[in-house]
């Protein structure tokens, strides 16, 4: 089985309101945009097969980098707050030990800057949530 090539796409709202992605590591960036995270995916995908799509039907050779390409989502915190909207802001802020005023601002993106130690508990708490749920069994 051949191996994928996974690569990083960086999906961050910008100060328009508008969520981008892009791939920092490939030399043939692909970039996707769009009111949601949702459409920015979409666009992003869309511009995936496009680009493959030029390079087959002007019969040249695929790059490396492109054949079978996969991706890790990043996100800042807006894009992933949008992205996963059912989890309640304040709830989760106060479950990772942050203030939920200023949890709402990293979400608005009303405050742009947030500390390291800010973005490793909102981080950790995540991890936290992901390993409770996943542990999960229904009766």
């Amino acid at each position: 089985m051949m191996k994928m090539n996974r690569t990083i796409a960086l999906i961050e709202k910008g100060k328009d309101g508008v969520f981008g992605i892009f791939t920092p590591e490939l030399e043939h960036s692909i970039m996707g945009e769009g009111r949601t995270v949702i459409e920015a995916k979409d666009d992003f995908q869309n511009s995936v097969v496009e680009m493959i799509a030029s390079y087959t039907e002007d019969n040249k050779d695929v790059p490396d980098e492109l054949k079978r390409i996969s991706f890790e989502y990043k996100y800042d915190i807006a894009s992933f707050f949008d992205y996963y909207d059912f989890i309640n802001i304040s709830r989760f802020a106060i479950y990772a030990g942050i203030n939920p005023s200023l949890l709402r601002q990293y979400k608005s993106g009303t405050t742009n800057y947030i500390s390291e130690a800010q973005m490793k508990k909102i981080e950790t708490a995540l991890h936290k949530v992901g390993s409770e749920l996943s542990d999960v069994q229904l009766v």
